[in-house]
C-alpha cells in the first residue's frame, strides 16, 4: 500500500484513500463507524449481525471509494452502504423464518406489569424496519430528511412520511398503555 500523509481538506483525504492510503481511509470512515453500527443495530436488532454488516460495509466502502462524489456526501454514502448491507443480511437469514413462541414470565406486581408495558424499546422494536431506521436517522443521528431519504433510498417526502408514521405509531401505543 502507498503511505501518503493526509493533509488539508476531506477532498485530500479522499484522494489519498483512493490512492491506497489506509490511514486516510481510516480518517474518513473511522468517525462513521459508530453511527453506522447504531443504524445497523436498529435495522437488524442483533449486535453481532450489526457488527458484521458494518465490517462488510467498510470493505465495500474501501472498494467503492472512487464512486464517492464530493466529500460532503461521505456520511450519507457510507450509511447507505451500511443500510444496504443490513437489507442483504435480513433477506439472507434463512433461519429467520423459524418462529419460536415467546416465553412470558409471570409478573408479581401490577406496578411491574405497568412498567413493562411502558417499555419504549419494545415499542420501537414493534415498528416496521424502515420506520425504525428513519426515526433513528432523523432524531438520533440528527440527519436532515434529505440525507435520510438518500440512505433509505426513498424520496424526501417518503422519508418525512416514514418519520411521521413512526412518531404517530409510538404516540398511539404509549397512549394505549397509559390508559
Amino acid at each position: 500500500m502507498v503511505n501518503i500523509v493526509p493533509v488539508g481538506s476531506a477532498g485530500d483525504l479522499v484522494s489519498a484513500a483512493i490512492a491506497g492510503d489506509e490511514t486516510a481511509f481510516d480518517s474518513l470512515v473511522g468517525p462513521l463507524i459508530e453511527p453506522g453500527f447504531k443504524l445497523a443495530a436498529v435495522m437488524l436488532r442483533d449486535r453481532e449481525e450489526a457488527r458484521d454488516a458494518v465490517q462488510e460495509a467498510c470493505v465495500l466502502a474501501w472498494r467503492r471509494l472512487s464512486q464517492l462524489r464530493g466529500e460532503a456526501q461521505l456520511r450519507p454514502w457510507f450509511l447507505t452502504i451500511v443500510a444496504n448491507q443490513c437489507r442483504s443480511k435480513r433477506r439472507g437469514r434463512w433461519w429467520s423464518v423459524l418462529r419460536f413462541p415467546a416465553i412470558h414470565e409471570p409478573r408479581d406486581s401490577a406496578r411491574e406489569n405497568w412498567d413493562s408495558r411502558l417499555d419504549l424499546d419494545r415499542e420501537l422494536r414493534a415498528l416496521p424496519t424502515r420506520q425504525r431506521a428513519a426515526l433513528f436517522l432523523f432524531f438520533y443521528a440528527d440527519l436532515p430528511l434529505a440525507e435520510v431519504a438518500k440512505i433509505l433510498k426513498v424520496s424526501p417526502q417518503a422519508a418525512k412520511s416514514l418519520v411521521h408514521r413512526a412518531v404517530v405509531s409510538l404516540r398511539l401505543s404509549m397512549v394505549e398503555v397509559t390508559q
